[in-house]
């Protein structure tokens, strides 16, 4: 299919209401997370999940089982996932909405960086300098000596370098695994991880906040199938960018929910965060620059290991669509004749 400007306005609209669902999702775990702990949210929310992704799953053809190829890469990348659904859930509860996304923006800088011991990516002066850059306005944000440095900081970075490892790792093996596979397998450690930790953290919860976390697992649905729609309208140069809204709607959101105003030092560093990530983005777009594009076909945020990662999804419904295209059409049939088309 040949992309024209309405489809890259489509895929950026797509992705622009995905990470507005996606913020407002993140509100409603600020809003639990200050009563009830982070390890309760997840757990609810992934059970909740659980119907939903079932039915997607329902849908793979694809031959095989549910044994990894890369067993050992397969485990780190779970519980990667375990880690970071837990580190960015407690950020959530702890920090200011605006300083939260300030630090998970790092997120390209730091899946540059892992790209080079495992994917084996070269990564040039340019993108190096920008790297540098991205990780001074980390710095700016976090204000080290002039402001107090909580567990929530430390969780928010944990968050940000557990999120980069999963992305990269997906990367690494996504072409061997299959993609029920890695769905499955974080999702299911995220549940029983959280389920062993119940017992010491459980709170009863009222109807109104049990019904919250099926929230949560419906926003992850619908956000997810956004960035499909986005994905599949208009390149991944397009629709990345469009995560840096949720700094609009942090600010927002933060400001009438939680009276959180936004300081000058997250508005500094962020831009400066910010800068430095579409600088790497345009950068892998570049043809001959980046052999893997890891930060390009990461295509989602945070993974937290109640929803399945959107570019598995998409990498998914490709290989059902080539599976699917190697079937002999009939004699007479339009597509056979050249007459129709997908």
């Amino acid at each position: 299919m040949i992309m024209t400007k309405s489809h890259h306005l489509r895929g950026a609209l797509f992705s622009l209401a995905a990470f507005g669902i996606y913020a407002t999702h993140d509100v409603i775990v600020k809003f639990l997370g200050g009563h009830y702990s982070s390890f309760q949210v997840i757990f609810f929310s992934c059970l909740m999940s659980f119907p939903l992704v079932t039915f997607l799953l329902m849908g793979d053809k694809t031959d095989g089982n549910l044994i990894p190829k890369h067993p050992w890469w397969t485990a780190v990348r779970s519980i990667s996932a375990v880690v970071n659904g837990g580190a960015g859930f407690y950020a959530f509860s702890q920090l200011p909405l605006a300083q939260c996304y300030a630090i998970f923006f790092a997120m390209p800088l730091l899946i540059t960086l892992l790209a080079i011991p495992i994917l084996g990516e070269k990564v040039g002066l340019r993108r190096g300098i920008a790297v540098g850059v991205g990780l001074i306005g980390v710095i700016i944000v976090l204000r080290p000596g002039s402001a107090d440095l909580a567990l929530g900081h430390a969780a928010a970075l944990l968050a940000a370098l557990s999120g980069s490892l999963t992305s990269v790792l997906v990367r690494k093996i996504g072409q061997d695994e299959r993609s029920v596979v890695l769905m499955l397998y974080p999702m299911v450690l995220t549940f029983l991880v959280m389920g062993l930790t119940l017992p010491f953290v459980y709170v009863p919860m009222e109807a109104r906040d049990l019904g919250l976390t099926a929230v949560l697992a419906m926003f992850g649905m619908c956000g997810g199938l956004l960035i499909i729609r986005a994905y599949r309208a208009a390149p991944a140069i397009i629709v990345a960018p469009m995560q840096y809204s949720q700094i609009v709607w942090a600010a927002i959101y933060g400001y009438l929910f939680f009276n959180e105003t936004v300081d000058s030092y997250t508005l500094v560093g962020t831009a400066v965060i910010i800068a430095s990530g579409m600088y790497i983005v345009l950068r892998e777009g570049t043809p001959s620059v980046s052999e893997n594009t890891p930060v390009l076909q990461s295509r989602t945020r945070m993974e937290s290991g109640t929803f399945p990662r959107i570019s598995l999804l998409l990498g998914r419904s490709k290989k059902q669509g080539k599976a699917g295209g190697k079937r002999p059409q009939k004699r007479g049939s339009p597509l056979a004749k050249g007459e129709g088309s997908v």
